[in-house]
């Protein structure tokens, strides 16, 4: 069953969706940018009722100044009372022990950097995004994988040698992963620590052609993250729902379990399941 719950926030009234299920442990999904609650294409309420479907109650809120909700849009680096408040809500309706946070891009951030003070129990950061590039170019690490599969590929030499690529794009592309890398931005650095401090508890999801997973895996190379890859391009898993949902019903079902994880055979059976 699924049901619209109205809950306060610093003197603001929220308004979040609550798919029912029998758990004790829930998900809470938080909503990138400044997209409503039911996501991309409604890709995040189609998410929710597959969850619940598969036992596992699921929140999703519009956070101050989006969607139904009142309230000023101070974007995700204000967003840790609009959190806490959607896990009090959540908590008190479904009659929960734990609430896994679930985030995506900017989303995940603020699920790292706000969800300890939250109470929340654990967290599921999909495609992490680390801080605005300096120009209107994707990340150095994206720029890399681009031009390494384009290079793979005899069609794109033949485009070459016909005057059919863009040399401006091509010049400004090889100009930027050329230049020595830059120091991490103000949210980075503070990011990856925040996700050290969740230690085993934290999990990230990446698509593995997403230009922001792509930029945060450079950024996380030798950290010691749980990290999951997705097999997909699309920032949002429009094509690898069925990937994203087994990802996230691992991460349920370990924090779900009284001994907080898995044998091997139960992980991938979660895994392998259709």
């Amino acid at each position: 069953m699924r049901r619209l719950i109205s809950f306060p926030c610093e003197g603001a009234t929220l308004i979040g969706t609550l798919d029912e299920a029998p758990s004790d442990t829930g998900l809470l999904i938080v909503s990138g940018g400044n997209e409503p609650r039911m996501g991309a294409h409604r890709g995040q309420a189609i998410l929710a009722a597959r969850i619940a479907a598969r036992g596992y109650p699921v929140f999703r809120f519009d956070r101050r100044g989006v969607g139904d909700s009142e309230g000023v849009n101070g974007g995700w680096e204000s967003s840790g009372p609009d959190i806490a408040a959607a896990v009090d809500a959540f908590a008190h309706s479904a009659d929960l022990r734990r609430v896994i946070g679930f985030g995506n891009c900017d989303a995940a951030t603020a699920v790292a950097m706000f969800g300890a003070e939250a109470q929340l129990s654990a967290m599921l950061l999909s495609n992490p995004w680390l801080s605005d590039e300096p120009d209107a170019l994707p990340p150095a690490a994206a720029i890399r994988r681009h031009y390494a599969r384009k290079l793979a590929s005899p069609g794109e030499w033949w485009r070459l040698a016909r005057g059919a690529v863009d040399l401006g794009k091509l010049r400004q592309g090889l100009t930027k992963i050329a230049a020595p890398p830059a120091p991490l931005g103000d949210a980075a650095a503070p990011l990856l620590e925040a996700i050290h401090a969740w230690g085993e508890d934290a999990t990230i999801i990446v698509a593995r052609g997403d230009a922001t997973g792509v930029a945060f895996r450079a950024a996380a190379r030798g950290h010691d993250f749980a990290m999951e890859m997705i097999a997909t391009d699309s920032h949002s898993y429009a094509d690898a729902m069925d990937a994203l949902e087994r990802a996230i019903l691992v991460g349920l079902t370990r924090a779900a379990s009284d001994e907080a994880s898995l044998s091997h055979d139960d992980v991938s059976e979660l895994k392998n399941t259709d």
